[in-house]
């Protein structure tokens, strides 16, 4: 009968329930997420691959999406990543603006481009009656 009695108390130590919380599932999803985002970020950038000039000016540093027009080493032109005609330039800006001329615009030109053409394309936009065009360029490591 003593026997039964220390075996009951034994098995009820035993099976106790552990108050400590496991950390090791939040820390694997914690990994594939972080993986994941690391993997995608880059992928969230402009899809036009331009090879930008380097500079030494600083960042801008605004708000809000800008509308980000590139123009590639052969002379095509795109808005976000679309494809357009030069003379479909203005009336698409005009369209994607909605009226809104304090609309901030990036020009992306690849370095091989003539200077002249991406003048050109800026002088073209901003006579347009749009006030913030700006020319981006890669920052010197």
């Amino acid at each position: 009968m003593y026997n039964q009695k220390f075996l009951v108390r034994n098995s009820r130590k035993k099976n106790k329930a552990i108050s400590q919380i496991n950390v090791t599932p939040f820390v694997d999803v914690m990994l594939v997420l972080l993986i994941v985002f690391m993997i995608t970020a880059p992928l969230l950038t402009v899809g036009v691959s331009v090879d930008l000039p380097k500079t030494k000016a600083a960042q801008l540093n605004s708000k809000g999406d800008p509308i980000i027009i590139s123009i590639k080493q052969n002379g095509e032109l795109y808005i976000q990543e679309r494809a357009i005609e030069v003379t479909q330039l203005l009336p698409r800006l005009k369209a994607i603006s909605s009226g809104n001329k304090n609309l901030r615009i990036y020009v992306r030109g690849d370095k091989s481009v003539p200077y002249g053409i991406v003048l050109e394309t800026i002088a073209r936009i901003k006579s347009s009656g749009f006030k913030k065009v700006a020319l981006v360029a890669k920052l010197e490591d």
